[in-house]
């Protein structure tokens, strides 16, 4: 009997997701911190023997939320300044025109939440702030509306810029600002590749509508962790595949001198797209592609437009020998490669999403040892689907 009502009473207990020691330790001191340098400041701004008080008490909420849990939408600058004061506004006012204490105090706080809720700066510290403003007694009530800047904006400001510095210090973004929507880089209005298979913001902002709650996570960070997840899932099911299992290893490569006739003469010879550019210690130092033989091809205007496009290569490269460009001229320098270690599955958004056909894969003094093309990776997500006993029918090819 005793041990089921324990049970029971364990169900009433928040599901918080949870965070190694470290995080709280550094949540505990972020607040300590906080409150301290906003109640030093606060004194030599307004002197120790003002009768104004230092320190509100909603500013310890206030603390909660800006280093225990700064990604919240609750916790963004805009909620602490704007919700804190407008909140203390309406309970100004309300204790200015509303003799009666609790309902005073009852008005402030709704009016408050509504307000917040209608300039998007929802701030639970806020409703404490409105309430002080009602109940705080002679000395609240003598500032009038100057409570509105001291102490209420004078504390959330100076709380702010201390969780603005600690929370960057200690490796926590914050502001929590919405990202920018990834491009498509073939410039075209389709979704990228990893957004046409499962669940779109669409869809997620649609169950939001449908769940009709305020949550205290934004829908960029619930995207985020529902797409991590998913990766989770993707990586259990086909196994821990790693880079240095199936990337090529003899590799053609050429140097940052190599003259651009041979360079596509080995493009041509071994049938690949891609060529790796090291230096005398094979450190990766750029990478040179059939893309940027295309791009740089001084394609006449006025030319045949039946001549092929290998014929056209071809005049293009001996149009560069005869200028003595090597493949320094038209290599990508800033190259995006992979440790040996990493996980197949997480080559996916790169290649995917952001067009890359092939990765160099580097050790960790950044020598090259391999590469990684599509259609290894796709041989590779294929076998871990038949290893994870889901065989499928093989695909047909229409004409």
């Amino acid at each position: 009997m005793m041990k089921a009502l324990l049970s029971n009473l364990k169900r009433f207990l928040p599901a918080l997701a949870p965070v190694s020691t470290m995080e709280r330790l550094r949540a505990c001191f972020g607040a300590l911190l906080g409150v301290f340098v906003t109640g030093v400041v606060s004194e030599q701004a307004l002197g120790a023997t003002t009768a104004v008080p230092l320190l509100i008490a909603p500013m310890g909420a206030s603390a909660v939320l800006l280093f225990a849990v700064p990604s919240s939408p609750l916790a963004q600058p805009w909620s602490i300044i704007v919700g804190n004061m407008v909140a203390a506004l309406i309970g100004v006012t309300c204790a200015i025109w509303i003799p009666d204490l609790v309902i005073a105090s009852a008005v402030g706080v709704s009016l408050a939440i509504l307000a917040m809720i209608a300039t998007r700066s929802l701030h639970p510290p806020s409703g404490a702030v409105a309430l002080t403003a009602v109940l705080g007694g002679p000395v609240v009530h003598n500032l009038g509306y100057g409570f509105v800047l001291w102490p209420v904006g004078l504390n959330s400001l100076l709380l702010l810029i201390a969780a603005l510095a600690y929370n960057n210090l200690t490796g926590r973004r914050y502001p929590h600002i919405v990202p920018v929507p990834a491009a498509n880089v073939h410039k075209t209005a389709d979704p990228l590749p990893t957004r046409r298979i499962g669940f779109t913001p669409a869809d997620l902002d649609s169950v939001l509508r449908q769940y009709d709650e305020v949550l205290n996570i934004s829908p960029d960070d619930l995207d985020a962790i529902l797409h991590k997840t998913e990766m989770q899932a993707y990586r259990r099911r086909f196994g821990e595949v790693r880079c240095e299992q199936i990337m090529s290893t003899d590799l053609a490569t050429v140097k940052a001198d190599t003259p651009l006739h041979l360079a596509w003469a080995l493009l041509v010879k071994h049938r690949i797209k891609a060529l790796p550019v090291v230096n005398a210690h094979r450190n990766i130092i750029g990478i040179v592609t059939q893309t940027d033989f295309m791009e740089n091809a001084n394609w006449d205007r006025d030319g045949d437009l039946h001549i092929g496009l290998a014929r056209r290569l071809r005049r293009a490269v001996k149009l560069d020998r005869r200028a003595h460009r090597t493949v320094a001229d038209i290599m990508t320098s800033e190259v995006q490669f992979v440790r040996p270690q990493t996980l197949v599955t997480d080559l996916v958004p790169a290649m995917a999403d952001r067009g890359l056909h092939h990765l160099p894969v580097a050790d960790d003094n950044d020598k090259l040892v391999g590469m990684v093309t599509q259609s290894d990776l796709i041989a590779a997500l294929y076998s871990g689907n038949l290893t994870a006993g889901r065989p499928d029918e093989p695909l047909t090819l229409a004409g």
